[in-house]
């Protein structure tokens, strides 16, 4: 035990003296907090004065009865004026400035034509959607004045339609999906990029031969163990730091309605956040025993990308298979991912968010990673100790098997 506590002080030390890491976490936590200050930055840019687009609307035929001056009265993002104008009167209003649309309403036959006339016009761009509902409600609204219906009629005409989502299965996912997905992506990061550190941990420690030293004071397994359990350590105080900034971040800079909007955070209780750093730690530990087997078998930095490659691939497909799960949380995909060993780390703690998860899916869940850690230790501990001296060539996978059947 003190051998691997020795170990571990080593490890810790040295991941935190990199300049990499301490650039990259600064950088990271600037980026947040730059990220959160975007909305008051543009507000601050653009002023609370900002110019106020003008909307003329011309009703030469007076189809509207004068009724379009009560357009005025809402709150259309625009400043309306009503009057009377050619074409080409707009279009020299528009080009001196003096609007920035127009709308030109004519009566062709049975039907009202709206013209909506801009500077300058892309493919992308259309009559903005609130313009076309709100004159259409004002048009229906008179119309219907017109016919001296009672209050009553008029309710049953236009009734208020309340539309609710529901479902025929008996799981129901809670939670805000936004959420969900951003906290996932956070956890893959910091599972797959601690553990990655483990491979090249190790590979820098073979070129220098400081391996050599560690190896003769202690055994190959107290190696991993401390290595392990010491960049686990240094990746979890980053998460804690990239979570709890964008946090305060989000809690000091983003409006009060657009936060419980966007990022409802009502469903992060303290229980949840222990189950993550329960899975946060034993994925670090599955991921990081096999990026050491696969640093354990290379001799040159350079190696390092190809040797992690298939690793790298199992943590892109767990990943994955967890992410898009969500989507359609109650299906029986998102619960075998929730069980599956690749995938499990970065999907259980979302079916918890999102109500779906029982305690006894947790344990099945968390019994099914520790054996499966259990299974990798034993088989990246053996080959780590016949190939951690190895100085040759980079292994193949062949040698790797037969190094594993050897005494």
């Amino acid at each position: 035990m003190k051998d691997i506590l020795t170990v571990m002080q080593f490890t810790i030390a040295d991941m935190v003296k990199r300049k990499s890491f301490i650039i990259s976490t600064l950088l990271i936590l600037v980026l947040i907090v730059i990220g959160f200050n975007v909305p008051n930055m543009i507000k601050s840019i653009q002023g609370e004065d900002r110019t106020v687009e003008k909307l003329l609307i011309v009703d030469n035929d007076n189809i509207f009865e004068g009724n379009l001056e009560l357009l005025k009265q809402d709150n259309l993002e625009y400043e309306i004026e009503t009057e009377k104008a050619t074409f080409d009167e707009i279009k020299e209003k528009i080009e001196n400035g003096n609007i920035a649309s127009a709308m030109i309403i004519e009566k062709q036959d049975n039907d009202v034509k709206i013209r909506y006339i801009v500077k300058s016009a892309t493919m992308m761009d259309g009559v903005p959607q609130y313009l076309v509902s709100t004159i259409n409600s004002l048009y229906s609204n008179m119309q219907i004045n017109k016919l001296g219906l009672t209050p009553e009629q008029i309710q049953s005409i236009t009734p208020n339609f309340e539309f609710t989502l529901e479902q025929t299965e008996e799981e129901e996912a809670k939670g805000n999906v936004l959420v969900m997905m951003l906290m996932s992506l956070v956890l893959f990061y910091a599972i797959y990029f601690c553990a990655y550190q483990v491979s090249s941990s190790i590979t820098t420690e073979k070129t220098s031969k400081i391996m050599e030293t560690l190896v003769t004071s202690t055994s190959p397994r107290t190696i991993v163990l401390g290595k392990t359990i010491g960049i686990g350590i240094v990746g979890l105080i980053q998460l804690i730091l990239i979570v709890g900034t964008a946090l305060i971040s989000a809690k000091s800079c983003l409006d009060p309605e657009i936060l419980n909007s966007a990022l409802d955070m009502s469903n992060i209780t303290p229980y949840l956040g222990i189950i993550t750093i329960v899975y946060f730690i034993f994925g670090y530990f599955e991921y990081a025993l096999l990026y050491a087997l696969t640093g354990s078998t290379v001799s040159k930095p350079e190696d390092i990308q190809s040797a992690n490659t298939p690793v790298a691939l199992i943590a892109v497909i767990g990943f994955y298979l967890s992410y898009f799960t969500m989507m359609n949380p109650t299906s029986e995909l998102n619960v075998f991912a929730s069980l599956f060993p690749i995938s499990s780390p970065f999907c259980m703690p979302f079916r918890i968010m999102m109500g779906l998860a029982t305690g006894k899916d947790v344990a099945i869940s968390i019994a099914i990673l520790i054996a499966t850690i259990l299974v990798i230790a034993r088989i990246a501990i053996k080959i780590y100790s016949n190939a951690i001296l190895n100085y040759g060539t980079k292994m193949s996978f062949k040698d790797i098997i037969n190094m594993y059947k050897s005494k």
